[in-house]
């Protein structure tokens, strides 16, 4: 049983590196078309928001202050939750273990310079998640319980409308049902905060299951109100103390700073010299991971921070796309980018396979505050755990959504136990009920084929995301760049 599990985390590897984030025709030098789609998506839409993610970032960070004060609830407005706790949602899912264990793993397998291109895919990421959230309000429904419904199922069947807006939304929620259940939101999380606690204090990866999984499922079974509730409160705390276990880090290595953003930087295009091998290769192998990990990280492209930010109390398609491109700035360009640099100035990265060694995922990160503080790795797990949870949250959520505009209302209790069975299973030893590769794995491949419908639907409604802009910006005094 063990040996073909392992196989089929294997050969899904295979299909995950050589076809949906490895495959790129010879004409394009061999760069993936996953990631051609995904930054030139993000470029067109920074072309037609005017560089939303730049000139109105200062815009976008006063909401969410004001969101995060309460000054911007409407009673009269429709919608489940807060638009601060939408985006406290969204931020559950993506400020996950891929911030720890899947920043290490790009470092790890693509070296120092796949943290540079996981920036460079969050800033045109941006761009891209202020149009999923601002189309997620703008085409979302009602669902008979009285609950909003939205996202990339409902704005590729209303926005585009036709059989190609149809088959988009289907493709869509049929991954993301996969991918929730049984991919990088679910067991990948159990797994990754199981084996913290287990490496760091010695606790059995099922007991650290059972309790997860007590604990995330008296929140989902609540729905979104709770797990909205609940995110306000929980995702500003996480980060905060993830933050300040790397500040700690930083300035302890600080003369180390300025030479780790240059290694970060060139090998990046230089990667030969930390490969050691050809520089073709070296920088494709950046760039893949960079991309596949950024995205796992921030989400920008796969159209589930659209899900969460329907589910917001608004009358403005616009403010709740800059309140939700802040997910990005914050989890990538800000905490990503943390994790990143406390690997390079300790040098831990070097002990990864890239360089011949064995050290990846979260094992990796503990080993870097290992190196600085004496009980670093503890904080590292305990990060883990609360990111891990937080995940677990949204994704429930999302794959929630997924189920709801396939089936109906009525299967949204099974998938709920579905979700939390497997969530325990994740969390028992790799190699025993499944591969940790495998899981990882389904989470690319799941995530690619949510990211290619999401991103066809979003260059068909380019326009309208640009009619928005404007007209939002000319209602508050002046053009889209002002």
């Amino acid at each position: 049983m063990r040996e073909w599990i392992h196989d089929a985390g294997t050969f899904l590897s295979h299909i995950a590196d050589s076809y949906v984030w490895g495959w790129g025709p010879s004409f394009l030098g061999g760069v993936p078309l996953m990631v051609i789609l995904l930054l030139g998506t993000g470029i067109v839409l920074t072309c037609c928001t005017f560089g939303v993610q730049v000139r109105w970032l200062g815009r976008a960070i006063r909401l969410t202050l004001t969101g995060a004060g309460g000054k911007r609830i409407k009673s009269q407005v429709e919608g489940d939750i807060t638009p601060f706790q939408a985006l406290m949602t969204a931020l559950a899912a993506t400020v996950g273990n891929g911030n720890i264990a899947g920043v290490a793993t790009a470092v790890a397998s693509g070296g120092p310079g796949a943290a540079f291109w996981m920036v460079i895919t969050a800033v045109f990421g941006m761009a891209t998640k202020y149009s999923e959230c601002l189309l997620g309000v703008k085409y979302r429904v009602k669902m008979p319980d009285g609950t909003m419904n939205g996202g990339p199922m409902d704005y590729c069947k209303h926005g585009i409308g036709g059989p190609v807006g149809k088959g988009l939304a289907m493709t869509f929620a049929a991954f993301g049902t996969i991918c929730t259940l049984v991919g990088t939101g679910n067991p990948f999380q159990t797994n990754s905060m199981a084996l913290a606690l287990r490496t760091q204090a010695g606790v059995p990866q099922w007991v650290t299951g059972a309790i997860v999984t007590l604990l995330v499922g008296m929140v989902i079974i609540g729905g979104i109100k709770r797990i909205g509730n609940v995110a306000g409160k929980f995702v500003p705390f996480m980060i905060f103390f993830y933050f300040g276990g790397c500040l700690i880090i930083i300035l302890a290595r600080i003369t180390a700073v300025p030479g780790a953003i240059a290694t970060i930087v060139r090998s990046a295009w230089s990667p030969q010299a930390v490969f050691g091998g050809a520089l073709g290769f070296g920088i494709q192998q950046a760039i893949r991971y960079g991309v596949a990990r950024g995205i796992l990280s921030n989400e920008s492209g796969l159209g589930t921070a659209g899900i969460a930010q329907a589910a917001g109390k608004s009358d403005s398609p616009a403010e709740s796309g800059l309140v939700g491109m802040m997910g990005t700035f914050i989890d990538t360009i800000i905490v990503c980018s943390l994790t990143a640099t406390v690997l390079t100035v300790t040098g831990v990265y070097r002990s990864g396979p890239a360089f011949g060694g064995t050290l990846n995922s979260s094992a990796m990160t503990a080993e870097a505050f290992n190196t600085v503080i004496p009980f670093g790795g503890y904080i590292v797990a305990v990060a883990s755990l609360l990111f891990g949870i937080s995940t677990l949250f949204g994704w429930c959520y999302y794959g929630e959504q997924c189920v709801r505009y396939l089936f109906g209302l009525r299967v949204t209790a099974v998938y709920r136990v579905l979700f939390i069975v497997i969530m325990f299973l994740g969390s028992l030893p790799d190699g025993e009920n499944f591969d940790i590769t495998a899981v990882v794995a389904i989470g690319d491949i799941g995530n690619g084929m949510m990211a290619i419908p999401n991103l066809i639907g979003l260059l068909f409604l380019a326009r309208v995301v640009a009619r928005e802009t404007r007209d939002y910006a000319m209602g508050h005094g002046g053009p889209p760049g002002g």
